[in-house]
């Protein structure tokens, strides 16, 4: 029997041995691993090592690996790295010196681990990998949906930009679909330092896959009880022209609107109103989604929930959730003006699970695979890295982008344009670049690149003066629209580089009596290059200084249904529009930004885009959050879209300083609207100062600064202060923007980036750092002159304005009069200021003043280059390492490395020390404590008390 014994304890080794060896393969860069079984829905699995803190995870629903090129990763060669594999029961490691990945050869369940073997992320129980088989466009592809775990203490953050104030996703569903104010960026930053770089392009959601439903998944009751709807009575004016019981409010896209469903004269002089209860058999909380244009309003069981504005030809998704117990009713009202627009929307979902509710869900409609890059960090900066590493460094952005803007839809003509900037010299307001807009072209000629001649008669000379006589530079508005007709359209035409379904339906755009336009397909190669080569013999060749790329979500014909957007885009050359849908801003921004490096290799290229996706960030691209409105609830909701948007990885982001569309209110403006007109603009100004693109921008009223508010009046001083400061900080912004290229920076900073131990920033939704020293706070009601600021622990801080010191891990009631918004100043921080200017290459930062905010150690490197060239790639650039120390109360000026062409040999250094006890605010002039004179070589100064 011992002997027996032996010879099954060999065999089954032996065996175990064989079904191991059978089950995966190592490659060059990982391992391969086969699943089987019946059952099974996943048939392969690959780990391929990219980095010692990054594996790429490939899964695959048959026996082989679909080739797919990624358009999301830069391409290039990765350094080999050292890795090795470990098996053990029903399971195979694949170990780095930084990572571990194991996968369960029964289930495929994977799990990420440190060195230590403490999980970082795992998927959940038995597996969390589903795919559902579908056909798109007679090409066989995949529903896709990977589910994680995830403990109670994770945060998750990223994901691009999106509109409804959330900052922290824990717990929260998110939609990623490209339209007008929502950029998409498929990456996640979770609190457990790790990234998830999500390679897909189709529409994605975080958090709960399911679709929301019509509003009669509920039980719904009229205002008179009535079981089966809501009561909706249609009024014009103050008269009910119309009264239905409805059980759904689906007026959503063009499709479902019309004028037998909804009375014109309703949508232009009249309101909707809604009114009821609804209950439901299923307890929990109960998520609603309310799409609309107009105005309205929503009360759910008498209390107001919802009270907005949004321009009537761009509704947007309002959410909110009700909690419902079995059989109880609730009261809803929902009153709806169209405000000239007909676009409204109720819908419903049941509660979903708290364990999935909680967990990390990533669901994409259409895939080949499963395909993701888990990026292991030591912080949030570190895991910001990893992401550039995959998809591409930041292109360092011109200096002249980082200064004012001023742009307002739309100058109209050559000279409106340019007695706009003579304003701003005239009246010394500092000023860098001036925005054309949209419609610059004869009226029937979009797409052809090309100046209406009775508008601009001398584009060549208008852009010259310009450069030469105003010290300015234009940005202007390219669409990928084109007319029929126009020699661009006929070439685009010709090589079949244009979407066709837009033309088929013969739809109609709204200009004058509206003309039939489509768009051209970037994701072939040679479109992107004629694209650049019409834009080059038409625009480039005048010298402009940057390209805005709008409409690129792509917004081919507004409130179109999801599934019309999708066939718009179809075929793309290279798969099914759902399969790209997200892309295009991608490709478009890669097609201007190699076009202009091959035209002018020496000349940054800026792009300006309103949409985004992974990677774009290496093709000199800036986001901006679209067409928003006049409202404070937006002006809000602008800090997080901003902050989740750089925590995606991109760290060049703004907005419409103003909001784009604006009530009718403003046009007229009545004593008391122009007063709030003003105080939104002013404070929406001073949120902008601290953004990494000061830019203003939108519909009448006009937004130049002497336009909002007349010269001397306390609105004017007060913008014209925080745009100077913008100037005073360029060396410290401009550093910022070297750092984003040079050490894959993120200029602007959710708290948790920065503050990563304090549990109480991860759902502070409107504060924020910009760069490691100040803490921005904008005010975002009307007439608030005081607003609670949470000053982070693990620190002290200075006030800005006034330099009084503050311990953190505390909220206070900060003063927030109309001239200013409370910022304060990381204890340890040195910021360097440079002189007053009226652009940023007026002069060189000579004096530059560094305010030592003393109390803790800090540092700070000054970065320089050419402001314009690429040379800085070569490594022509210099830094100067600024060092204090608390202990020996020194500053440490180290020895300058690198230079460039017309770098300063030597400059006058200014140095203002902030204590506790000699408080001093950085945004008024003061006469330095010490000057000094830098050659260049190491200096030690030290503190005067």
């Amino acid at each position: 029997m011992k002997f027996l014994s032996t010879v099954l304890v060999v065999l089954s080794v032996f065996l175990g041995a064989c079904q191991s060896a059978d089950t995966y393969e190592k490659l060059d860069n990982g391992i391969s691993i086969s699943l089987s079984g019946k059952d099974q829905a996943v048939r392969k699995i690959k780990l391929e090592v990219v980095t010692n803190k990054i594996i790429r995870v490939s899964v695959s629903p048959t026996d082989s690996f679909p080739s797919q090129k990624s358009l999301m990763l830069e391409e290039k060669s990765w350094a080999p790295v050292s890795w090795t594999i470990e098996e053990s029961k029903d399971q195979v490691t694949l170990k780095t010196k930084q990572l571990h990945a194991s996968v369960s050869l029964s289930t495929g369940a994977i799990v990420f681990t440190d060195t230590t073997g403490q999980v970082i992320l795992q998927e959940k129980n038995a597996g969390g990998k589903a795919f559902t088989s579908k056909i798109i466009e007679d090409e066989k592809l995949y529903g896709i949906q990977q589910v994680f775990e995830s403990p109670d203490d994770e945060a998750f953050y990223g994901l691009g930009q999106h509109q409804n104030g959330e900052m922290n996703y824990k717990g929260l569903d998110v939609e990623l679909s490209q339209s007008n104010i929502v950029a998409v960026v498929p990456f996640l930053y979770s609190t457990k330092n790790y990234g998830l770089l999500w390679d897909n392009y189709s529409i994605t959601k975080f958090g709960d896959a399911r679709d929301f439903q019509p509003l009669n998944t509920l039980h719904l009751f009229s205002k008179t009880d009535i079981e089966g709807g809501l009561s909706t009575d249609f009024y014009v004016g103050d008269s009910i022209v119309n009264s239905q019981l409805q059980n759904q409010i689906e007026y959503e896209f063009l499709e479902t609107v019309s004028v037998e469903n909804f009375p014109k004269k309703v949508a232009q002089r009249g309101k909707v109103v809604w009114e009821g209860s609804f209950s439901s058999t299923t307890p929990g909380s109960h998520k609603f989604l309310l799409y609309a244009s107009g105005y309205f309003k929503l009360w759910i069981d008498g209390n107001l929930i919802m009270d907005k504005w949004r321009q009537g030809w761009n509704p947007w998704s309002n959410k909110f959730n009700v909690d419902i117990k079995n059989g109880e009713r609730h009261a809803i009202k929902i009153e709806w003006i169209p405000d000239g627009g007909a676009y409204i929307s109720l819908k419903h979902l049941d509660p979903l699970q708290r364990e999935d509710q909680n967990r990390l869900t990533l669901s994409s409609e259409a895939a080949k695979q499963i395909d993701y890059y888990f990026i292991k960090g030591d912080n949030a900066d570190d895991v910001i890295h990893g992401y550039r590493q995959l998809t591409g460094k930041a292109s360092l952005i011109p200096k002249w982008a980082l200064g004012f803007w001023q742009s307002r839809e739309r100058y109209k003509t050559q000279k409106e344009l340019l007695d706009v900037v003579k304003t701003f010299r005239k009246e010394r307001i500092p000023l860098d670049n001036i925005v054309l807009d949209w419609n610059y072209w004869e009226e029937d000629k979009w797409g052809s690149h090309r100046f209406d001649a009775s508008r601009f008669p001398d584009p060549a000379g208008m852009v010259k003066e310009l450069h030469s006589e105003l010290n300015a530079h234009i940005m202007i508005s390219v669409w990928p629209k084109f007319y029929p007709g126009n020699e661009n359209f006929n070439e685009m035409d010709k090589a079949g580089f244009l979407f066709a379904r837009n033309l088929e339906k013969k739809r109609i755009d709204w200009i004058a009596q509206g003309y039939h336009n489509t768009f051209y397909n970037p994701f072939k190669e040679n479109a992107q290059k004629l694209f650049w080569n019409q834009i080059d013999r038409n625009l480039n060749k005048l010298n402009i200084d940057g390209w805005w790329l709008d409409a690129t979500e792509p917004d081919m014909h507004s409130n179109l249904s999801i599934e019309e957007r999708k066939l718009n885009m179809s075929p793309t050359g290279i798969g099914p529009g759902a399969l790209y849908f997200n892309a295009y801003s991608l490709v478009n921004s890669k097609a201007v930004y190699e076009g202009q490096r091959e035209s002018n290799p020496e000349k940054r290229v800026f792009i300006l885009t309103r949409s985004a996706y992974a990677g774009q960030q290496r093709y000199g691209s800036v986001t901006w959050s679209g067409d928003i409105v006049s409202r404070w609830s937006d002006f809000k909701d602008q800090i997080s879209s901003g902050v989740n948007f750089s925590l995606s990885g991109i760290p060049f982001w703004t907005m419409d300083i103003g909001g784009f569309a604006t009530e009718k209110r403003y046009s007229s403006l009545s004593t008391e609207s122009q007063d709030e007109w003003r105080e939104l603009n002013v404070r929406w100004f001073q949120f902008g100062v601290f953004c990494p693109i000061f830019r203003v921008h939108g519909q009448f009223p006009f937004r130049e600064i002497y336009n909002v508010a007349p010269k001397g009046h306390e609105v004017y001083n007060t913008m014209l202060y925080y745009n100077k400061l913008r100037y005073k900080l360029m060396p410290y912004i401009y550093t910022l923007a070297g750092n984003a290229n040079k050490e894959d920076y993120t200029m602007m900073r959710g708290l948790v980036m920065d503050f990563p131990s304090d549990i109480n920033v991860r759902n502070i939704n409107d504060q924020f750092m910009f760069g490691p020293c100040l803490l921005i706070n904008p005010v975002t009601e009307y007439k608030a002159r005081k607003r609670e600021v949470y000053l982070p622990s693990t620190t002290g801080w200075y006030d800005f304005h006034t330099g009084k010191f503050y311990e953190g891990g505390k909220t206070i009631s900060a003063d927030a009069p109309l001239n200013q918004i409370p910022v304060f100043v990381k204890e340890g921080s040195i910021i360097p200021t440079g002189p007053e200017i009226q652009y940023t290459t007026e002069k060189p930062a000579d004096p530059l003043t560094l305010y030592i905010f003393t109390g803790k150690d800090g540092a700070f490197e000054l970065y320089e280059d050419d402001n314009t060239s690429y040379q800085y790639e070569k490594g022509q650039y210099s830094t100067i390492p600024f060092t204090y120390s608390e202990q020996s109360q020194t500053l440490t000026i180290g020895k300058r490395q690198g230079s460039f062409p017309g770098m300063l040999s030597e400059r006058t250094l200014h140095f203002v020390w902030v204590k506790k006890d000699k408080p001093v605010g950085l945004g008024r002039e003061i006469q330095p404590d010490q000057v000094v004179r830098y050659t260049g070589a190491e200096m030690i100064i030290k503190v005067i008390n």
